[in-house]
């Protein structure tokens, strides 16, 4: 099919992620499963993403990498699904400096952390983030203004930020602030998460 989509993911990944984004826009999807190491760095997927990563997907002729990305084009190519605000809408704006805000200072900072490297702090201009505190107390920020990151409405940015957030608070790498489990608790029971969960985890016991 000219316009199939395809979804190339490990459930052990971030994967997960444009899971639930795909989950959420509900329209037809195939899922090819990667392993690491072996399919995942063969030729055939390294010719979908040089990178040797997941997740990617492709949607007839066209190819998408890095989750952030994935979520705003899904967002973008099914409008009907309303997962971002329209061109023009005030919204727009929010929608993008915090999506983006999570897949790069955020991401950055929870890595590095994670890793056990912290930025000194002669050297914070030198980073993209500055400091790891600096970055938790303006997510802090992007979600404490309403239930939503971008006004009254649930949106691809809310499936990134909210899974960066959700990771982050099973796993430690994400600091416990009564805001961030709020915002999370309002997000994850969706029945598109649910159903992305529920699929995961089912292939990881394969």
């Amino acid at each position: 099919m000219a316009d199939e989509l395809v979804f190339y993911t490990n459930p052990m990944s971030r994967g997960r992620i444009v899971r639930w984004m795909l989950e959420e826009v509900g329209r037809p999807y195939r899922t090819e499963i990667l392993d690491y190491g072996t399919t995942m760095k063969a030729p055939a997927y390294l010719a979908i993403n040089p990178m040797g990563k997941v997740p990617a997907i492709r949607h007839g002729d066209t190819v998408v990498t890095e989750c952030a990305a994935i979520c705003a084009y899904l967002a973008d190519v099914f409008p009907e699904a309303r997962l971002a605000p329209p061109p023009g809408d005030l919204a727009r704006a929010p929608y993008y400096r915090w999506m983006f805000f999570a897949a790069g200072p955020v991401e950055a900072a929870v890595s590095n952390k994670a890793l056990g490297f912290e930025v000194p702090p002669e050297r914070e201009r030198m980073t993209g983030y500055g400091s790891f505190a600096r970055v938790m107390s303006a997510l802090e920020l992007a979600v404490s203004g309403g239930n939503y990151i971008a006004g009254d409405r649930f949106t691809a940015a809310d499936v990134y930020v909210g899974a960066q957030i959700g990771f982050g608070l099973r796993f430690g790498t994400v600091e416990k602030r009564p805001a961030f489990e709020r915002y999370w608790e309002r997000i994850s029971q969706r029945p598109a998460a649910l159903r992305a969960n529920e699929i995961d985890d089912a292939l990881m016991t394969k």
